[in-house]
């Protein structure tokens, strides 16, 4: 079986599918490996190390050329697969809802579409979610982020000069990436506090010695939906979240937003009129800002000032930490492969339940019930 690592062709993505490392354990699986050239020099792996795990190196139609799975971070399009034999797998983070024509095209190409990030959360399939991977280097850097964009230390500084008081951050949105926020900004020294609309997280927030902030007074309220992820809530819970809110973050010098539900805009936490009962100087980093943002007035890929605050919006956040963030992708993509290497067919074979969650197109038509409802 031969499995394909394509050079990301996406504007910034500095990311690769596979390292050295997982190429030769694929070829320790008996798969035959071939590397786009240039495929992981962005993320400091160069082509001498794969060709030393095993791998072939070459042109984009050569390392496509019988190929039986191809690896990306995020999905090609179509026309970047030409001439790919029909059933060939393509295993990625393809972005199924906002990249429907793009589906459309793998599945009139005879693609077998794998949508990585729609890998159901359950415990067998934890070491196979990019998702996770992912939003733990996200949460990581944004408080670096936020760090190096705030003019002040974050932890308190006695000196023979004075005190300098330790930074407030507050992170709303309390998933992978708000815990190790959370973790991040504590042990720069901050004092950390953090809301989430799942009261389950009110535990793992004081776990980390981070001061938990929750509305009290709408009873009968958890917030948990599908798959672990937050839910929507009424509005009556919105309500009083955002008057809780207002008056936290008047006391804030950094915040991180984190909140995001699949398929869906990303709700607003942060309003204008928010942002302008905080102090100038303070920073709001939003990690939602690609799908549609948490802050008010947050813009993709920039770093804005409103009202003497400044508002990071980087994008793909985990490709600012290219080598990490490649090196936990491809891993995720070889335990998803590994775990259902068949022997005698020498080659993975899926069973229903990983299968139909994250399977988008085969035998040329579009079969994911979620794109077909």
């Amino acid at each position: 079986m031969k499995i394909a690592v394509l050079k990301e062709t996406a504007d910034g993505e500095k990311r690769v599918a596979a390292t050295p490392e997982t190429a030769k354990k694929f070829a320790a699986l008996g798969a035959t490996v071939a590397v786009e050239a240039g495929a992981g020099a962005a993320a400091g792996f160069a082509d001498a190390g794969y060709a030393e795990a095993g791998a072939s190196i070459g042109d984009r139609v050569a390392t496509l050329s019988g190929a039986d799975v191809v690896l990306a971070v995020q999905g090609p399009d179509a026309a970047t697969l030409a001439g790919v034999r029909p059933g060939v797998w393509l295993v990625a983070s393809l972005n199924p809802l906002a990249e429907r024509a793009r589906v459309d095209g793998y599945a009139a190409a005879g693609i077998e579409a794998l949508a990585m990030e729609w890998m159901p959360r359950i415990t067998r399939a934890q070491s196979m979610d990019i998702l996770s991977s992912q939003s733990n280097l996200s949460g990581y850097k944004a408080v670096l982020d936020a760090a190096a964009e705030y003019g002040r230390a974050f932890p308190m500084m006695m000196t023979a000069a004075g005190t300098v008081a330790a930074a407030r951050v507050f992170v709303m949105g309390v998933g992978v990436a708000g815990l190790q926020a959370i973790a991040t900004a504590r042990r720069l020294g901050a004092q950390v506090s953090a809301t989430d609309v799942r009261s389950a997280t009110r535990e793992q927030i004081q776990s980390l010695g981070a001061k938990p902030v929750f509305v009290e007074t709408v009873a009968g309220i958890e917030g948990e939906g599908a798959g672990g992820y937050a839910g929507e809530m009424s509005p009556e819970y919105q309500a009083a979240q955002a008057e809780l809110v207002s008056a936290h973050l008047a006391r804030q010098d950094v915040v991180v937003t984190t909140a995001l539900i699949p398929g869906r805009a990303a709700p607003r936490l942060i309003s204008d009129a928010q942002l302008q009962t905080m102090r100038p100087g303070s920073v709001v980093v939003d990690l939602a800002v690609e799908q549609g943002g948490n802050v008010e007035g947050s813009v993709a890929g920039a770093v804005v000032e409103r009202h003497g605050v400044k508002i990071v919006g980087h994008r793909n956040v985990p490709s600012r930490l290219a080598a990490d963030a490649s090196a936990l992708f491809s891993r995720n993509l070889y335990n998803f492969l590994s775990a259902f290497w068949n022997k005698e067919a020498r080659r993975p074979v899926l069973d229903a339940e990983i299968g139909n969650a994250i399977r988008l197109t085969r035998d040329g038509a579009v079969v994911s019930e979620r794109l077909r409802s």
